[in-house]
């Protein structure tokens, strides 16, 4: 996707658009978060997660097979579906929340506050759940139920809880005949066990009804025999894998309820007609290969568009190439509202997509930026994927990949680590060596390779799809201002006499012999209490 620098607000509808501006566009937007769900719903052929609510949504819309979020981190993610930029450019390198203490860059401007501005106080916006981004200036809603005024559990698994709060939003919209934008952040089915596990791993229990759980009023908990469940080739084909499953889906089914709710009181308030529904998830599942990684599995995402115009696509699939990124113009462009002048963003918008299925193009690529995680997980990637190859750059290669908090103490990660140290065999396609160990670069052909097993960076044959692919990369990266564009192998010099003409000046690292890594030969075997 192209960087837009837009700065004048005449020809904002045209560029947001991509060509497509209607006067009979959705008045409102209902933009529904998932935290670290994949396609664990029957519209994307999982046959044994029960989605009916969310099925019936894609039955009403249309269905994206080739979505992808640009990062795979959670606050990371929420900011890029808010402000249009990459993590590198927005400033939101890692998690928000605690020691973390990760925000947006102060001139960063976000969706509530763009709406605000650009329709003179005209467009109520609203977060119900997890909002996770900061600062709170730089991300001002005009109606706030998240976990900074309530515990997260309760805003953001309570789904009679998010409800009410929708049905009040709602009627306040109704009531001064405003047009809306409401986010609802779903906290399901990220994990909690490392936190809470008397609830279970991924809070599966919790307001279920079963004694000292509480009890959901609206929530009919669906429980899932794990010996009944197939597992993914991307996992460990355990039973263990299979328990963390079940109890995924169980949370999945309570996400499920909750928009077949929030969707009911839509059409109760009268404001389905007129209104753009949209479903994604801000990363992929907590699972090895999954978030914090660029591979398939951390950044593909579920997206769901439907819109109440009659001549909207419904009952379809796109193969269109959708990021994220493209989720804040096509709020735009749904309000035909232009961005402020001078605003960068990359993306483009997707409501054209609704009518017409574009053309595919081999050379279609979406981008990639991961830093951080947790603050302590400085491993910093870029990746660039087109229809067919990815190209994944680490940048702090020579370290070992890092495990965040509530991955570390799951019980699948807790069976890959302790096969390790016993060295016994798992029925995985990966080692734990080659999980953590990762070269500088990465590349893959998808459609040969969808588990991303074989890596092609060294074989002649795809020299000149290397060199292609790193020089679009690097072009992102500088059109993005990425402050890592140069590393690991040269610094960034963009002040002073190189202020006009940035340079990446070399470390000299190809004069420098590297030893090879030393293997640990003492483990402590952590015991999860």
């Amino acid at each position: 996707m192209q960087l837009r620098n837009l700065l004048g607000i005449v020809l904002g509808c045209v560029l947001l658009g991509g060509g497509y501006c209607s006067t009979n566009v959705p008045q409102n937007v209902l933009l529904l978060v998932a935290d670290d769900a994949g396609f664990e719903m029957g519209a994307y052929l999982n046959k044994y997660c029960q989605t009916p609510n969310l099925d019936a949504l894609a039955r009403n819309g249309l269905l994206f097979n080739n979505a992808f979020s640009s990062v795979s981190s959670c606050s990371p993610s929420r900011a890029q579906l808010l402000t249009g930029q990459a993590s590198h450019a927005s400033g939101m390198y890692g998690l928000h929340q605690g020691v973390h203490n990760f925000n947006v860059l102060p001139e960063v401007s976000s969706l509530p506050n763009v709406l605000r501005a650009q329709s003179e106080g005209r467009i109520l916006s609203g977060i119900i759940g997890k909002k996770h981004v900061g600062a709170g200036s730089n991300f001002r809603f005009d109606f706030e139920q998240t976990e900074e005024q309530h515990s997260i559990n309760q805003i953001g698994r309570n789904i009679t809880k998010i409800k009410e709060y929708a049905r009040k939003f709602l009627a306040r919209a109704k009531s001064e005949a405003r047009p809306f934008f409401l986010l609802i952040g779903f906290h399901d089915p990220h994990r909690c066990g490392h936190i809470t596990p008397q609830y279970g791993e991924f809070c599966e229990r919790w307001g279920s009804g079963e004694e000292g759980m509480g009890t959901i009023p609206d929530w009919k908990p669906i429980y899932y025999d794990w010996r009944n469940l197939e597992v993914p080739a991307w996992l460990p084909d355990t039973d263990v894998v299979r328990q963390e499953l079940a109890a995924q889906y169980m949370t999945i089914s309570r996400l499920d309820q909750g928009v077949g709710l929030l969707l009911h009181e839509l059409q109760a308030a009268g404001l389905a007609e007129e209104t753009l529904v949209i479903y994604t998830s801000d990363n992929g599942p907590p699972f090895p290969g999954g978030r914090t990684n660029l591979y398939e599995h951390g950044i593909r995402a579920p997206l769901i568009l439907s819109s109440p115009q009659p001549d909207a696509r419904r009952r379809e699939t796109s193969a269109a190439m959708a990021s994220l990124l493209d989720i804040y113009p096509s709020v735009l462009d749904a309000f035909q509202l232009p961005p402020p002048n001078g605003t960068r963003f990359s993306g483009q918008s997707l409501l054209p997509v609704l009518h017409k299925e574009p053309e595919p193009v081999e050379s279609d690529a979406i981008f990639g930026s991961q830093s951080y995680h947790e603050v302590t997980m400085a491993y910093p990637m870029r990746m660039v994927r087109n229809r067919r190859y990815k190209l994944i750059h680490n940048l702090n290669y020579w370290a070992d990949f890092p495990i965040d908090q509530d991955f570390y103490t799951s019980p699948t990660f807790q069976q890959i680590l302790n096969a390790t140290i016993r060295k016994q065999p798992l029925p995985w396609y990966r080692t734990l060596r080659q999980y953590y160990q990762r070269p500088e670069w990465e590349l893959y052909d998808i459609k040969a390779d969808t588990l991303e097993r074989i890596n092609l960076v060294d074989k002649p044959k795809y020299n000149a799809t290397l060199k292609q692919l790193r020089q679009k990369l690097f072009k992102w990266q500088a059109e993005t201002e990425d402050p890592w564009r140069c590393a690991p192998h040269a610094v960034l010099q963009d002040q002073g006499v190189f202020k006009q003409d940035p340079v990446c000046l070399t470390l000299g690292h190809e004069a420098l012999q590297r030893p090879q890594r030393k293997l640990l030969t003492q483990y402590e075997e952590y015991l999860v209490v």
